[in-house]
């Protein structure tokens, strides 16, 4: 048939239809065109049991990317260094990441609470510190394996340095949990900067031991360290290691950085013993401290230390007593002196100055 003669016959059966009241679609007299109606209306969704190239009765199985999805995300854990005394210091990248934690794990939530309403935060807060965060590390880890992301942050610093959350990232190594560290400020390495001593080599020790005579021996242990040494210490017991330090390494040059970052940022340099005098004459000590001490000069390697460790805490308290009765010192001084250089409470000390006073008529 040809063209004209198709046309002709397809205007016979419109007509055809017209006539007897029947209604047939533009679809119906022209495979291929479709209605405004039709043109305007979305095309039906595929079905699935029903996907080109395969059977009705056979449905599609699911690509790996589908899969995949179901799966719960991984969490993580993120060690977030806080400010050491300046607010001003902490990055936006540590911001984020406590704004896309589900916790927030601390040393004391007071703390951490107060940053965070610093920063426009509110998450929950869990306390994390040396005496609860190695029983309750199993419950974070299995939360991060469930998909949680938990943040860590000490009170000031960087976790982990001197601080209880080595436990946390440990336990989430072994677990196979992602751990991402964010920067930021270091009270040690603050300090070993500002103290202008040199630093090619540094030796971190954290806190020293409370008791004057361990004190001393682990003095002397570290003498022969071919660096500076870096300690962190309390405004009470300050005044006790300088004395120590006079001890075993008088001839080293001390710096105490005290409130660093902050407004009343000090740091005091001089011998153990001229640095020790300066805060001693002072009625209050008060921020964090740290202390940096010189490295070994080329004289003094290879010699032993001035002082020999006192193998008797009780032997070294008697001595220091007669030696203050000697030099005329009263009783109540020498008590608040001695307790807190051999961490002992001050009544004690009193008790046995009075005895010796005693003793010598």
């Amino acid at each position: 048939m040809s063209a004209e003669a198709g046309r002709r016959s397809a205007r016979g059966r419109e007509q055809k239809a017209r006539a007897g009241g029947t209604r047939i679609s533009a679809g119906a007299l022209h495979p291929g065109l479709r209605t405004a109606a039709q043109l305007e209306a979305p095309a039906p969704a595929a079905s699935a049991s029903t996907a080109p190239g395969s059977a009705a009765s056979s449905p599609e199985k699911p690509t790996p990317a589908a899969s995949a999805s179901t799966a719960p995300s991984p969490g993580m854990l993120s060690v977030v260094g806080t400010p050491i005394g300046n607010l001003g210091d902490f990055s936006p990248r540590a911001a984020a990441a406590f704004r896309a934690a589900d916790l927030i794990c601390c040393e004391d939530t007071r703390v951490t609470a107060k940053l965070l309403a610093h920063l426009g935060i509110s998450k929950p807060l869990m306390r994390c510190d040396e005496n609860t965060i190695a029983a309750r590390a199993p419950e974070l880890i299995g939360r991060m394996l469930g998909g949680e992301r938990i943040a860590f942050a000490s009170d000031a610093g960087m976790p982990s340095v001197s601080d209880p959350g080595q436990v946390l990232v440990d336990a989430a190594r072994e677990a196979d949990v992602p751990v991402e560290v964010l920067p930021g400020p270091s009270a040690c390495v603050t300090a070993l900067v500002a103290s202008g001593i040199p630093c090619e080599h540094f030796f971190f020790e954290g806190f020293l031991p409370r008791k004057h005579g361990d004190r001393v021996r682990r003095l002397a242990a570290l003498a022969p360290v071919p660096g500076a040494l870096i300690f962190y210490e309390s405004p009470h017991r300050v005044i006790a290691s300088l004395e120590a330090l006079s001890e075993v390494l008088p001839r080293r040059m001390v710096a105490v950085c005290r409130e660093l970052t902050k407004l009343h940022e000090e740091v005091i340099r001089g011998t153990a013993a001229e640095v020790g005098e300066i805060l001693a004459a002072r009625t209050e000590i008060k921020g964090e401290i740290a202390i940096v001490v010189a490295p070994p000069a080329a004289d003094e390697q290879g010699l032993p230390t001035t002082a020999a460790p006192t193998a008797d805490p009780e032997a070294a308290l008697a001595r220091d007593i007669e030696e203050a009765l000697d030099a005329g010192e009263s009783a109540s001084a020498i008590a608040k002196r001695l307790a807190q250089r051999h961490s002992i409470k001050r009544r004690i000390v009193y008790e046995r100055v009075l005895a010796a006073q005693r003793r010598r008529g």
